[in-house]
């Protein structure tokens, strides 16, 4: 309860500054927890990054404010932070589909986008095992993507940029890297102000390895939250990250180290109903 308290708190904030600089470590301070951990539960629990969300509501607000005033739409651009009348007009079309100053005719339908609420949810049905795992840091092989979080996008790409290095050898000759035969997906780096996602498709390998032609890179030391996935892919381990978002977090006294975070998956028949996997995301304890 706390937890839901703290976040309908920083919504409130952002709803009264939407006018203003926003700043995510002041949103973050309200809700008591780091910048990186609050930017990521938010993704993870709406399916809109922060950015995206602000920028939704502050295009809803323009609009209604058009819709209802005389205010020049430069002034209603500068007021809902766009610095020229033209990218406010982009941006305005691509939500609206029509232009700022369309918006005033009568009768013409705009996109409404409505401020979130967080609603408790009691669920104890169903345990969630996990286990605190200490690992030093290691070397990873392969190959990588950069891709934009914005209108989860990274969600439609990373299933494809799978299917394309199973089809062209890729994966085959990474598990012959691999120190343990474990393929693994690895969100290396996380711009969120950005909207960024650096997502690798690797091995754990020895660190002087010879890479054959693909990335290296060292995942740093941490304590890793690890979770075990049950089931046929995607389905399963997808369930496994929103109760790691929507319950483990908001129960524990845990929260997002700010690292890389990787999914695990060993030989097998990922589709079989006894197929497992895990996940694991770097915490530290509040």
């Amino acid at each position: 309860m706390e937890w839901l308290i703290r976040m309908k708190e920083a919504l409130d904030y952002m709803e009264r500054k939407m006018t203003e600089t926003l700043r995510i470590e002041d949103i973050a301070k309200i809700a008591h927890v780091s910048p990186f951990h609050f930017q990521r539960m938010f993704s993870m629990l709406t399916g809109f990054t922060l950015a995206d969300y602000i920028r939704k509501r502050r295009l809803t607000l323009a609009a209604q404010e058009l819709a209802s005033s005389k205010i020049r739409v430069l002034d209603v651009a500068l007021k809902y932070g766009y610095d020229s009348p033209e990218s406010f007009a982009k941006a305005f079309r691509k939500a609206h589909g029509l232009s700022p100053s369309a918006a005033r005719e009568p009768g013409v339908q705009l996109k409404a986008f409505p401020r979130l609420s967080f609603h408790l949810s009691l669920k104890g049905d169903q345990e969630m095992d996990y286990k605190i795992v200490e690992k030093p840091a290691f070397t990873v092989i392969g190959k990588s993507m950069e891709v934009t979080t914005r209108d989860g996008e990274n969600f439609r790409r990373i299933p494809l940029f799978w299917t394309e290095c199973n089809a062209d050898g890729t994966s085959d000759q990474l598990i012959q890297l691999a120190a343990d035969k474990n393929w693994l997906g690895i969100c290396m780096s996380m711009d969120m102000e950005k909207e960024l996602l650096s997502y690798w498709i690797g091995v754990e390998a020895e660190a002087a390895a010879d890479p054959q032609g693909y990335e290296t890179a060292v995942v740093p030391a941490a304590n890793w939250a690890v979770f075990t996935s049950t089931g046929p892919m995607p389905h399963a381990i997808q369930n496994v990250w929103e109760r790691i978002f929507q319950e483990w977090f908001p129960g524990t006294g845990y929260e997002h180290a700010g690292g890389p975070e990787f999914e695990l998956y060993p030989p097998g028949d990922p589709q079989a109903d006894d197929y497992v996997c895990e996940v694991w995301i770097p915490v530290v304890k509040r």
